[in-house]
């Protein structure tokens, strides 16, 4: 009797977080056994260590940990004075963090259309919504590909606006040489499970090269302190948790490296799906994209991502919906085809596997596979 053999299909998550976590395990480990004998749970050395150290890699004068880049992005527009009354123009091809810090601030999200060869914002449409009312403008370095900060910087400037960058997504991309999130007023960087530089759990930073932002950013983490029980202002707990501090800053030793395996891959996808009928994003040459997520845009999305799936690759969606669309901010009154770029984006995009832990053969089923379901 005759056997049929059934081929094993490989299997490629979108993300596999415990391949990373399980080769650093020990390292980590013994980090944080150091840190229980100090009995030093909340900020102190560990996290005094990491912020000297993200400071460095980011190219900026400070860096203030604290529990989320959600909360470093509030902080920032807190240092600028954001309130009541004010706007603040931004992106809603982002996560709703963007949005949510302006709304926590009493201020207005204003959103404008992305550049369709980038999916970042567009700053000829941040531009032309500029008011008398503007406040600040937060650019999204979205999936870790700088936005065009010159033209935005310039904006800022003339309009006497704060520029934050929302760099969550982009540990380590350079524009035009310079590392992105010190490069106007406040940048924040979310070290969330998935992110490029991730916790064991939340954490985020807000850098500045501005003294009184670090300052104040310093105290309203931790309840408006200026010193142990003195309280300058309202402020909130916003702290990041020592062992916090420990994981990450054992992780950034290895973030070159696992970079480098991004832009790899990257590298490989670009070159492989080129000239297909699968449009990415544009690399601008002079700016170094980290790849936190491989982005494609795609027609007839559902029937690509379920035939990759049969394939064994895992795909995800960031981001089905922009956020002029959703529930949450339908009373600012974006109808449908106010933002025609950003809501064709949200219709067409498919992100691939790009962590750096994938194997060369990984990556090239991926890449084969979805050229054979374009193909069709």
């Amino acid at each position: 009797m005759t056997h049929t053999v059934i081929p094993t299909i490989m299997q490629v998550p979108q993300l596999d977080l415990k391949r990373q976590d399980q080769a650093l395990r020990g390292e980590i480990l013994d980090a944080l056994d150091r840190l229980s004998g100090d009995a030093s749970f909340i900020l102190g050395e560990s996290v005094q260590q990491f912020e000297r150290d993200f400071a460095a890699y980011a190219e900026a004068k400070h860096c203030v940990a604290v529990n989320s880049g959600t909360s470093a992005l509030h902080l920032a527009l807190l240092a600028a004075g954001v309130g009541p009354g004010d706007e603040v123009v931004t992106t809603a091809n982002t996560f709703i963090a963007t949005a949510e810090v302006i709304t926590y601030t009493g201020a207005k999200p204003i959103f404008v259309d992305i550049d369709p060869n980038t999916g970042n914002i567009d700053p000829a449409a941040v531009e032309r919504a500029i008011t008398p009312r503007t406040r600040a403008i937060i650019p999204v370095h979205l999936y870790g590909r700088p936005a065009d900060l010159d033209p935005l910087l310039a904006l800022a400037a003339r309009n006497g606006l704060a520029l934050i960058e929302d760099a969550c997504q982009a540990h380590g991309a350079r524009y035009r040489g310079r590392r992105v999130g010190a490069l106007g007023f406040a940048g924040a960087f979310s070290f969330y499970p998935t992110k490029n530089l991730s916790a064991w759990g939340e954490g985020g930073a807000l850098v500045t090269n501005d003294d009184r932002v670090a300052a104040l950013a310093r105290s309203l983490r931790t309840h408006g302190e200026s010193r142990r029980y003195l309280h300058d202002r309202v402020g909130y707990n916003y702290r990041m948790e020592a062992f916090q501090g420990a994981v990450l800053r054992t992780k950034l030793r290895h973030l070159p490296e696992w970079t480098a395996r991004r832009r790899e891959i990257g590298g490989v996808y670009r070159k492989m799906l080129q000239d297909t009928a699968v449009e990415l994003p544009a690399d601008d040459p002079r700016n170094e994209c980290v790849y936190h997520q491989f982005a494609i845009y795609v027609e007839d999305r559902d029937r690509v991502r379920s035939e990759l799936e049969s394939q064994g690759v895992g795909t995800a969606i960031y981001y089905p919906v922009a956020l002029h669309r959703q529930s949450a901010y339908v009373g600012l009154g974006y109808g449908p085809g106010s933002l025609p770029a950003t809501e064709r984006a949200c219709e067409r995009v498919l992100c691939l596997p790009v962590f750096p832990e994938l194997t060369d053969a990984e990556v090239d089923h991926v890449a084969r596979s979805l050229l054979s379901v374009v193909a069709r």
